[in-house]
């Protein structure tokens, strides 16, 4: 991994630790219902892509994209998701569990493209899952299973999500287009909610003042920078790598929420955080004999 590629890396991971925290901010306050946060953030999102846009054209022609509607998809459903599962669950449980549940499913599809991983990769991605398992595993300091069943869903999403990223030719025009096709899929749902659960549907100006922040910032420009550094991450690279976010979400809970940090939570991270180190490590050691040999 380059240093342009690690700072960029670094710079995605610190925004999607945000977005947990301006989410659990919201919700726990209840400034705001989870259906308008999510509608909110995501056209915040396309708006500050779009001006993005338009920006760089005076310096760059940007590259023609088809509409990707299956992307919209996953990035609505990966938000919607979030945003319900963030009602019941504290910011670093939740973000030990969407990240768990993306690095499965990129784990996954590296796989099925043919990548093969080494015995040392092997136990770090076991220990990772063993530290995931361990901290949804029935207790009393269990999560929610419905705000955790909720949460592996947004992160299956957003690994499906991230995949269909490292394909396209301009990233910042997809995933604007992505962000303009999923909002008006978030209004639908927040409109319905709202006609049937009227007297749950409520957003007071410091929560929408947090969804548009979540959107604008942590998750449109958010999103630029990772899918600027995804081509210089391998598939395994790219899912491990994100576990780095849950525990700077549960500081940031601790230390802005007053969230509690259970014993169980630090031991499952540990587990995970250690099992990222362990295949981090093992992929670079192995990269190193390749870099010296001549190519053929």
């Amino acid at each position: 991994m380059t240093a342009h590629t690690l700072g960029l890396t670094a710079l995605a991971m610190l925004a999607f630790a945000a977005n947990s925290l301006l989410c659990r901010l919201a919700l726990h306050d209840d400034s705001i219902d989870a259906a308008s946060f999510g509608a909110l953030r995501l056209a915040a999102g396309a708006l500050t892509l779009v001006a993005v846009l338009r920006l760089r054209s005076a310096t760059a022609t940007a590259t023609a994209v088809r509409p990707d509607w299956r992307g919209a998809t996953l990035l609505f459903a990966y938000v919607a998701c979030f945003s319900f599962a963030y009602r019941s669950l504290t910011a670093g449980t939740g973000a030990l569990i969407l990240f768990g549940a993306v690095q499965l499913t990129m784990f996954g599809a590296g796989l099925r493209s043919g990548e093969r991983f080494s015995a040392a990769a092997w136990a770090g991605f076991a220990l990772a899952v063993a530290g995931l398992l361990y901290l949804v595993a029935p207790g009393v300091a269990a999560p929610s299973p419905r705000g955790a069943a909720l949460m592996a869903a947004a992160g299956v999403a957003w690994g499906g999500y991230s995949l269909r990223g490292r394909g396209a030719g301009d990233p910042l025009a997809a995933t604007a287009g992505n962000f303009l096709r999923a909002t008006p899929m978030a209004l639908v749902l927040g409109l319905v909610l709202g006609l049937v659960f009227a007297d749950q549907w409520h957003a007071s100006p410091s929560g929408a003042a947090l969804a548009v922040a979540s959107g604008a910032i942590s998750s449109g420009l958010g999103y630029v920078v990772w899918y600027a550094a995804i081509p210089g991450l391998t598939a395994l690279r790219a899912a491990t790598v994100q576990l780095s976010v849950p525990p700077l979400a549960a500081a940031g809970g601790v230390l802005l929420l007053s969230e509690a940090m259970s014993m169980r939570l630090l031991q499952a991270s540990v587990a995970i955080l250690g099992g990222v180190a362990v295949v981090l490590l093992s992929r670079s050691l192995a990269a190193r004999p390749r870099a010296n040999t001549p190519a053929s």
